[in-house]
């Protein structure tokens, strides 16, 4: 069996730059790019913080109804990892600073299709810090 190459430079350079993209996103309540950068798919799915989201309509629908407000976040402990040329997993921890105490935690898993790197699977939770 074949072993995939881990964290290829160039695989990892893209990947990261796509979790940027997604986080500048994030952050900016830019929900067009949110949405691009999620597979356009049934399967895909999205544990949120306070909701499970199965399929893309569901994921666009909370992106479209969630307030822009209080959005902004620090990130730390961001680890990505590719695997070959066309897996990957991001993980990170971040903090609001409306929420003194808490600390969430966000994985992703990426895949690269032909119109580039989206997310197929992604958890967000909250635990007490």
């Amino acid at each position: 069996m074949n072993m995939p190459e881990v964290d290829l430079p160039e695989v990892k350079a893209e990947v990261e730059a796509a979790f940027a993209a997604y986080e500048a996103a994030l952050v900016g309540n830019d929900v067009a790019t949110l949405e691009a950068l999620f597979h356009d798919d049934p399967r895909t799915i999205r544990y949120g913080a306070a909701e499970n989201l199965y399929g893309m309509e569901a994921i666009r629908a909370f992106r479209r109804a969630r307030s822009p407000v209080g959005l902004a976040r620090t990130l730390s402990d961001t680890v990505i990892t590719t695997y070959g040329r066309d897996f990957a997993v991001a993980m990170t921890l971040f903090t609001r600073e409306g929420s003194p105490g808490r600390i969430g935690r966000q994985s992703q898993t990426w895949v690269r299709f032909p119109g580039g790197w989206r997310v197929v699977a992604a958890h967000v939770s909250v635990i007490e810090g």
